[in-house]
């Protein structure tokens, strides 16, 4: 037995309490005891049962284009994750990472018209929205799939082709926020970075392992990368190449996918990982320079993601940001067929039955 089953099979009964807390907690919304409020206005949550690394931002994403292109005024909300600040926030064109956190000040950079709020309490928040915003036609929940004090018009469960729910385990002998079962709760269950040549036969497999519920669908999406941009000036790009040494650095949960698309794309990879949000520090930035000046290569850049550039500008004062070939590479999400029809549906029908 390896190190890190020992280490599980030591952390099980933890586990197991844990698992009871969580289960006694849905419960008593299930019995109506805990009280859910439900808005009408669509609201639509996007959320996973494992701690994070699933790809909720670009799926939001792929939600407010969706939503966007029906000429509907959209509005996210989040708690913002590690930020310094508490309480509602409404996003503006000054806001940082510090004030409302990397994934809302992301999107609020991708479409400043979008409403982006953040606030612990997610009911209060969305009465907020709707009192200063009275012109949001829907609501995106981030990472709420836990959150039942908001009753959404629709669940999305995302999941990890990787790491399915149903192979893992509660916290903190496995990375689930709740027991498996939680997922009854979801009306679509999106099985998420799946390898793009992901066949029928596989896809089918997956669906007799999660066995959904007759109110359920299974839709499987992948991860589209663009051209690396340079953080100080957005509008300069670069390519991947075999010609080209990367030294990939983020903090994020689940970097490996990233990795793997790099490394089949680039000369020469190395790596520097922090811890998932971590915001990066002028050593950071030192550590980095150093680390990129060592790479065995003229032909080299340094290469983060979207959420971590949006912490790296918090170093604009530093030279070193703008004097460096910092690129961050933009990723989208994109559904097999007949999928990403189908969830257009799903979306549709949410919207009917609330507008």
């Amino acid at each position: 037995m390896g190190n890190r089953a020992l280490m599980r099979l030591f952390l099980l009964p933890f586990a197991v309490v844990y698992a009871g807390v969580a289960l006694l907690r849905n419960k008593l919304y299930d019995w109506g005891i805990f009280t859910s409020v439900q808005f009408n206005i669509p609201v639509i949550s996007i959320g996973n049962l494992s701690a994070g690394g699933t790809g909720k931002t670009p799926h939001i994403e792929y939600l407010i284009k969706q939503l966007l292109q029906q000429q509907l005024t959209v509005a996210t909300l989040s708690r913002g994750y590690k930020r310094r600040t508490s309480g509602f926030l409404l996003a503006s064109a000054q806001s940082n990472a510090l004030q409302i956190g990397d994934e809302p000040l992301q999107l609020k950079t991708k479409f400043p018209d979008v409403t982006v709020a953040v606030g612990e309490n997610r009911a209060a928040a969305i009465r907020q929205i709707m009192a200063q915003q009275p012109n949001v036609a829907v609501i995106l929940l981030d990472d709420a799939f836990q959150h039942r004090r908001v009753k959404p018009g629709l669940s999305i469960l995302l999941t990890d082709y990787h790491h399915l729910f149903t192979q893992d385990l509660p916290l903190p002998a496995g990375r689930l926020r709740e027991p498996a079962c939680g997922y009854r709760r979801a009306q679509v269950i999106v099985v998420t970075k799946c390898p793009p040549q992901l066949t029928a036969a596989q896809q089918q497999a997956i669906i007799t392992e999660i066995n959904p519920l007759p109110h359920q669908a299974i839709f499987f999406s992948y991860l589209t990368y663009g051209n690396p941009h340079h953080i100080s000036h957005p509008a300069q790009q670069t390519t991947l190449n075999r010609q080209t040494a990367v030294l990939l650095v983020c903090a994020i949960a689940n970097p490996q996918p990233l990795l793997q698309y790099v490394q089949a794309r680039a000369g020469y990879t190395e790596t520097l990982f922090f811890a998932d949000h971590h915001y990066f520090t002028p050593a950071n930035l030192e550590q980095t320079s150093q680390k990129f000046h060592q790479l065995p290569a003229t032909n080299k850049i340094i290469l983060t993601t979207e959420k971590d550039a949006m912490r790296w500008l918090l170093l604009t004062a530093e030279p070193a940001l703008h004097n460096l070939p910092l690129y961050y590479l933009p990723v989208n999400v994109a559904f097999f067929e007949p999928y990403d029809h189908l969830l257009q549906q799903k979306l549709q029908q949410c919207l009917n039955n609330t507008l």
